[in-house]
């Protein structure tokens, strides 16, 4: 057998894959569920402490910053853990989707909550100003006038943020979560042999791809035009 059949045999057996499909077809339901779950809640809380952090009040501002400091500090592997194996010991006992999936919500949380503050200070103070002296309240500003350009100043990194987060759903196999990589590796050790991890890098490609293309197109569409 030359180079390239036991290539082919190791990392591409039609046998292997045919066997093992539908556990790694299940584990791409379960990354790409937890995926957005933790797109739609990381980011709405992102965007919820960025706008009480715009109010300027210390009772606000100061636990915000400090939450999105240790959130990004953390490795987020070590708050899964904390989550699934410490927090039982103090009667708060949760799955690993749960576990997986709070966890990585705060984290993107984090993150969003930075790039969205970030973008609302490059803001010249002048156009809040102008849009008060109108008679428009501070929540008026806010959502019609503020967020709007933010947004578009914070969506680049927001979108790279939202992609290698939800990326960190593999880390969910720490806590037994059935997602595509923790499927593929079981499948690995039963058959001994490494199609599986394959399938699953063929699987990765196959929803993040798509992802950072979206991603790119609404960069394109949102960009300032000049």
């Amino acid at each position: 057998m030359d180079g390239l059949a036991r290539l082919l045999d190791t990392f591409f057996n039609t046998e292997v894959a045919a066997r093992y499909w539908p556990d790694i077809l299940a584990g791409v339901w379960i990354t790409i569920g937890v995926g957005v779950a933790v797109t739609a809640t990381g980011l709405a809380l992102g965007f919820a402490l960025a706008i009480l952090r715009a109010k300027q009040t210390p009772w606000f501002s100061i636990p915000i910053v400090m939450f999105a400091d240790i959130m990004r500090a953390l490795p987020p592997l070590i708050i899964i853990i904390v989550f699934f194996f410490a927090f039982p010991l103090i009667g708060i006992s949760m799955s690993a989707f749960t576990a997986t999936w709070l966890s990585l919500s705060l984290v993107l949380a984090a993150y969003a909550e930075e790039s969205l503050w970030g973008a609302i200070l490059s803001l010249p103070r002048g156009q809040s100003e102008a849009a008060r002296s109108t008679g428009l309240t501070w929540w008026q500003t806010m959502c019609a006038v503020i967020l709007p350009q933010a947004l578009r100043l914070a969506l680049p990194p927001l979108t790279n943020r939202v992609i290698a987060v939800s990326k960190n759903v593999a880390l969910g196999s720490v806590v037994a979560l059935s997602e595509v990589l923790n499927n593929a590796q079981s499948a690995t050790s039963t058959a001994g042999n490494p199609t599986p991890l394959t399938m699953a890098a063929a699987a990765y490609l196959a929803i993040f791809i798509p992802a950072m293309i979206l991603a790119r197109r609404m960069e394109n569409r949102m960009q300032w035009r000049v």
